[in-house]
């Protein structure tokens, strides 16, 4: 998987996920801009942008400066990676309005608008790749998640709505779905290596089930599928839903 020369954006990649795929492709050899509200280390190995997802004017006036210096360049987006994510936990009755809205804001809407003004851009190249990361959380229903949850199935429908639409034009556009993954977010679910242990052996006061590998995933594993729907390995392979999960949804 060879991206010298290509231009690559990535969402979220001031950590976890996003940081890692960003890593991966700038060490494949890509001009990577790495993109998230903000970045808390002060040395990134690539290019970085500070953007919020959930400002639809934010995300439209960034888009127009990043673009023209596509132009400026002359270099085609090759790649546009989503993976940036937020999780408000709580029941349907202890969940607020704000929990809601900031889950969909960023999870859908934030992905919906930044597409809607890349579109034009991708049919114009007539190629490109769409990678966005959903979860295995929009297949099975999770416990304290309805926000997550939900948010995580529209995007889920979008890509593929994206995807359809897009792929006359040569633009391909995927899914990955994680299931439990060391980053940070799921740190700050399970907060001790008991937590960690129930995770993969399951919950069934949950209704939760484990996971048949017996291990949590790692961000490589989760980069590493990114990158193969990014390349020409995966030419031929869109509106597709690929779940990382160590067989936790177990097909659902």
């Amino acid at each position: 998987m060879d991206f010298s020369g290509k231009t690559v954006w990535v969402t979220g990649a001031g950590q976890g996920i996003g940081f890692e795929t960003a890593l991966r492709f700038q060490k494949a050899g890509a001009h990577v801009i790495g993109i998230d509200r903000a970045f808390g280390n002060p040395e990134y190995p690539f290019l970085t942008v500070e953007m919020d997802l959930s400002d639809p004017h934010q995300i439209e006036s960034v888009c127009a400066r990043l673009t023209a210096q596509l132009t400026t360049d002359g270099v085609a987006l090759d790649a546009l990676v989503n993976a940036a994510g937020l999780l408000r936990l709580g029941s349907l009755q202890t969940l607020t309005m704000d929990d809601w809205h900031a889950c969909m804001n960023v999870n859908a809407g934030g992905v919906f608008c930044l597409l809607k003004q890349l579109a034009p851009l991708f049919v114009q190249q007539k190629r490109g790749a769409i990678v966005n990361v959903a979860s295995n959380a929009a297949r099975v229903p999770r416990m304290q998640m309805a926000a997550y949850c939900a948010s995580k199935a529209a995007l889920v429908s979008l890509s593929h709505c994206v995807g359809l639409e897009l792929a006359q034009y040569g633009i391909r556009c995927n899914l990955v779905s994680p299931g439990s993954t060391d980053t940070p977010m799921l740190r700050g679910m399970l907060k001790d290596d008991a937590a960690l242990h129930n995770t993969i052996a399951g919950l069934p006061e949950q209704f939760k089930l484990g996971i048949p590998l017996q291990k949590i995933a790692n961000v490589q594993d989760i980069a590493n599928t990114i990158l193969f729907l990014a390349s020409d390995l995966a030419g031929h392979i869109t509106l597709q839903d690929i779940v990382v999960d160590g067989g936790a949804t177990l097909s659902a």
